[in-house]
């Protein structure tokens, strides 16, 4: 798990500092994410880039993931801390959320966000 392990800490760190390109070079072309603001998933590259341009552009999310385990279906499964605040700095919400990664060949494939 060492290797899934690190592409996911390498794409929330590249999450939070805004690197959109490489965080989505991480992912398969045909990835299918949850879209945690609208609901439901957006699928492909070029939906998740439309996705985050619609979320950075209203909110300031900051993810950092506390603990990493797999599922029984062989997906990885990530505790995080997950900050979010309005664009001018104020606290929207401080929660811990379980984020769900399905990775296929060094790709994630799949994005959930467990209890939706």
């Amino acid at each position: 798990m060492s290797d899934e392990v690190e592409l996911l800490k390498r794409v929330y760190d590249r999450f939070n500092a805004r690197d959109m390109e490489t965080v989505l070079a991480a992912m398969h072309e045909e990835i299918i994410w949850a879209n945690g603001m609208e609901g439901g998933h957006v699928h492909g590259r070029d939906e998740v880039r439309s996705y985050w341009t619609r979320q950075w552009a209203m909110i300031d999310p900051h993810v950092e993931p506390v603990a990493f385990a797999h599922s029984p279906e062989g997906d990885v499964v990530v505790e995080v801390r997950q900050v979010v605040r309005d664009l001018n700095g104020n606290l929207l919400a401080d929660k811990i959320a379980g984020h769900v990664f399905r990775i296929e060949n060094g790709l994630i494939k799949r994005f959930d966000i467990r209890g939706t």
